[in-house]
């Protein structure tokens, strides 16, 4: 495995593997790596031939007051890591490779999809998700790109943007991993106290709840949504943010009956922490399928076919 640090490295790595006919598969990340990394990581090496992480706090997707002076860095603990899921480069750059004029005047905006949701509290952080992604995409090139389905809404900007800019890289989802107690994983839960942490177990056990609620037959979206908020409510130290129950791709709102692909979709603050969580639903007229993503020890969520 090899640890590079310069732009012009990564691109020539890259462009030598699609020289001799392989695929790049990239794996974007602000480090503080988990076992849900860890799963991209195992998904790109079973797609393709070199497989590449990048391991960059980009300050461009945090706003005034948030945590990028304390977010989790441990670049030995994410070298492990790699080198143990078989990755073959760890990119790993300093703010001033990736920005060496700072803050760039180009940034990328994706409209519509950023607006709701997490947009609305953090009303830049997806311009510098976009903009740090394009740049990675621009310099790894042609390839596929893993992302974790926790991010829902990133993931959606991220696919559109793509698709928009008709960027050479197929952007691919994969499932939520979670502790085997349910807390979808996040370089985030370091920041939780024990008390905190147990705590933030009730966003897991409201998707539950409307998982559940779904296999009896309920499909009115407010619905659902109010039985998030009102889930969460029963634990009085966290702080929902929002419940929001959208059209999966396109994030807009549904209204009345569920139907095709659904996100449920939460975000909440537990102390001064904040998280994010949710469901993916398949809806069709036979039934509905919920998908809540699997476990650390590689068994589903809960979450099923059901009629």
């Amino acid at each position: 495995m090899r640890h590079l640090q310069t732009i012009a490295d990564l691109r020539a790595a890259c462009d030598a593997v699609r020289a001799r006919g392989g695929r790049v598969g990239l794996v974007p990340t602000m480090g503080a790596l988990h076992e849900g990394h860890a799963s991209l990581i195992r998904a790109a090496r079973a797609e393709t031939d070199l497989v590449v992480v990048t391991v960059f706090v980009n300050p461009l997707q945090f706003g005034a007051g948030e945590d990028l002076d304390r977010y989790p860095r441990d670049l030995d603990g994410d070298l492990a890591v790699c080198a143990r899921e078989g990755a073959d480069i760890v990119f790993a750059p300093s703010v001033a490779e990736m920005y060496p004029a700072g803050p760039p005047a180009t940034t990328v905006h994706v409209a519509d999809l950023t607006a709701p949701m997490c947009g609305a509290a953090r009303p830049t952080h997806f311009d510098g998700v976009s903009t740090v992604v394009t740049k990675l995409f621009a310099i790894a090139g042609t390839g596929r790109a893993y992302f974790g389905r926790k991010d829902a809404q990133q993931l959606a900007v991220v696919t559109r943007m793509a698709a928009d800019l008709n960027l050479p890289v197929e952007v691919v989802g994969c499932p939520i991993v979670r502790e085997p107690d349910g807390l979808a994983m996040s370089s985030r839960n370091a920041y939780l106290a024990p008390e905190e942490r147990r705590a933030a177990l009730v966003l897991h056990r409201a998707l539950a709840t409307v998982a559940a609620r779904i296999a009896d037959g309920e499909r009115d979206a407010a619905t659902l949504a109010e039985l998030v908020t009102k889930t969460v409510a029963t634990e009085p130290a966290v702080v929902l943010e929002y419940a929001d129950v959208r059209h999966l791709h396109d994030l807009t709102e549904c209204t009345g009956p569920i139907a095709g692909e659904v996100l449920v979709a939460v975000a909440a603050r537990v102390g001064a922490t904040r998280l994010i969580d949710n469901v993916t639903v398949t809806v069709t007229a036979t039934g509905a399928a919920v998908d809540l993503g699997v476990t650390s020890t590689g068994t589903r969520s809960a979450g099923s076919e059901m009629p």
